[in-house]
């Protein structure tokens, strides 16, 4: 049987074949920024090397003000980069998935800290909404004027040069409710931003991989699926 994630042979015609990117996929476990839930970090790692993907857990600084934990995730993505990976991926949830959120929407100078794809479940994408308040006054304080507060929502830092979004929700969530996805997803398709959604119905907050959670246990063979298709897609520099 051959893997989902083998690389694509080189195009007929040409007589050296391409040298596939290297890939590695960064997990963002949630918390409300003030923890790391266990069941979101090394249980997803160990899933992604079951299918034969690099991957690690990076544990973002807790109880800190906007931009530390950023920072520190691009630093993480300048190390990996540096160890050898072309392509970043990055899988987050609730907490975690605003951050990679914000790392792949939100505009750098560092060709280096590039991410080039973000599996987001359940996550936290506004600022603006009074929804999931507790992460907010963490990240940005009690009195975050309008403008940072703009700055950290991952829809209005959507544009049409965005990269490639894989949603996933439940619609019974009622600590972040799925109008956060709904926002990010609108935003993606306005902005015509490759991306797939799904909206389970039934399932509480925190799933991590929703082993015997009904629907929502389909959520990592369809990320499977979506993200053997972006590391099939072309990679800059390798065409």
């Amino acid at each position: 049987m051959s893997n989902a994630f083998e690389t694509a042979p080189a195009p007929r015609g040409r007589g050296v074949r391409v040298h596939p990117a290297t890939t590695h996929l960064i997990v963002l476990p949630g918390g409300g920024y003030a923890s790391h839930a266990p069941h979101e970090a090394e249980p997803i790692v160990a899933w992604l090397s079951a299918l034969g993907l690099s991957a690690s857990v990076f544990r973002y600084p807790l109880q800190v003000r906007h931009p530390e934990p950023l920072l520190a995730l691009r630093a993480e993505i300048r190390r990996r980069r540096e160890q050898g990976a072309d392509r970043i991926g990055l899988i987050g949830f609730s907490a975690g998935g605003h951050l990679a959120g914000l790392a792949a929407l939100a505009p750098g100078d560092d060709q280096r800290e590039s991410v080039q794809f973000a599996v987001l479940g359940y996550a936290i994408t506004s600022m603006e909404t009074e929804t999931y308040r507790p992460a907010r006054l963490i990240l940005l304080g009690e009195d975050a004027p309008p403008h940072l507060r703009r700055r950290t929502t991952l829809d209005a830092l959507v544009t049409t040069a965005s990269v490639p979004f894989f949603l996933w929700h439940t619609a019974e969530d009622i600590y972040v409710p799925p109008e956060h996805t709904y926002l990010l997803a609108s935003a993606l398709a306005a902005h015509e931003v490759p991306h797939t959604v799904h909206v389970f119905a039934h399932g509480p907050h925190s799933l991590g991989l929703a082993e015997d959670a009904g629907d929502a246990a389909t959520w990592t063979k369809l990320a499977e699926s979506w993200i053997s298709e972006q590391l099939r897609s072309p990679f800059p520099g390798t065409s």
